[in-house]
């Protein structure tokens, strides 16, 4: 909840002036990332009251929809900011690879369980993985970063369940060449590495030298709450995957640390309760949760400290997203419903 709140009012602070610029109306992010969090927590709470256990049967399912979601994507997604990643519901848009995540938690949850006593053979390693590569596939044709995620919590749920771990690193060597392979296949990927290592020498590095101009200027303590330059149009949609530069500019480096502070206690939090989770399902539902969050968080603000490639990725309860604040409130409910039957 501190979470949330702490995310709603950054928030508002980060898109006042995009918001009266584009919609002429200065609380337009806030309204609706309020309305989103509303409905979050209530799918929360009904989660949270249904035995997880009934996921199992539902596991199966929820894969195939999100495999054919993501399908739909490709055929009549809506395009946004150059990405296809958005299906238009009417008045509302939805990004089935957020679905994706939480469906494939349950699923591999699901598989993993149902092949624990044999979960140490190669092969049925391999089998679990290989069930995932649709989706991944899938989502990251037009959705990179989310497929990394996705495979890094197939990959870290495989590697709790699993009593051995030398075969991890015949996977990870697999898996580094399989992703070398995969940005050669396109050229602004490699172009990405380039403005890396030198935003400054590139049009496309402006977002990223804009945001480390943020983080610089907040200090210790930063310049005060609302108080912000970069996000006057200089960090373009500051609201969305930069808006760590935005607390880092206005809160310093206290502030941001007290955000990481948050994000670590919650992740302890998912830590404890997997150890005493009444069984395996259970266990493997808390540690798919904490890996999306855990990969997530790293993976945005390695981003907007230029520590790794840019690449579009929200900070979750922070960014603004309805999806995103919907699914992950979800996956919440399911960490909460585990915990209430604890050994």
């Amino acid at each position: 909840m501190l979470l949330i709140l702490a995310g709603l009012v950054i928030l508002y602070s980060t898109s006042v002036y995009n918001g009266e610029v584009k919609f002429h109306d200065a609380m337009y992010y806030l309204k609706k990332q309020l309305f989103a969090t509303a409905l979050g927590l209530a799918v929360m709470y009904l989660v949270a009251g249904i035995d997880y256990h009934i996921w199992k049967y539902a596991a199966v399912a929820g894969y195939v929809g999100a495999v054919a979601l993501s399908v739909l994507v490709l055929l009549a997604g809506e395009e946004y900011n150059g990405s296809k990643r958005w299906l238009s519901l009417g008045p509302f848009s939805f990004q089935p690879s957020e679905y994706a995540k939480v469906a494939l938690i349950l699923f591999l949850a699901w598989m993993v369980n149902k092949n624990a006593k044999k979960i140490e053979k190669i092969t049925i390693l391999f089998k679990v993985l290989f069930c995932i590569l649709p989706i991944v596939g899938l989502v990251g044709a037009s959705n990179l970063s989310t497929a990394i995620i996705i495979l890094g919590i197939g990959v870290i749920l495989v590697f709790v369940a699993s009593p051995k771990y030398v075969q991890f690193i015949w996977m990870g060597v697999i898996g580094t060449g399989f992703m070398t392979v995969f940005l050669m296949l396109e050229s602004y990927r490699l172009e990405r590495l380039l403005i890396w290592r030198n935003p400054e020498q590139f049009a496309k590095g402006y977002q990223t030298v804009q945001g480390l101009y943020a983080i610089g200027s907040g200090g210790l303590f930063g310049r005060g709450l609302g108080r912000g330059i970069q996000k006057l149009g200089f960090v373009p949609e500051a609201q969305n995957d930069m808006i760590f530069s935005i607390i880092c500019e206005e809160f310093g480096l206290a502030g941001a640390g007290f955000l990481i502070f948050l994000f670590l206690l919650l992740l302890w939090r998912f830590f404890v309760i997997a150890v005493h989770a009444k069984d395996l399902f259970g266990a493997l539902i808390v540690s798919g949760a904490m890996a999306h969050l855990m990969i997530q968080v790293i993976l945005n603000i390695a981003v907007v400290t230029n520590a790794i490639p840019n690449t579009g990725i929200t900070l979750p309860f922070v960014s603004y997203g309805g999806t995103s604040i919907v699914f992950l409130l979800a996956e919440m409910g399911l960490v909460l419903n585990v915990s209430t039957m604890v050994r």
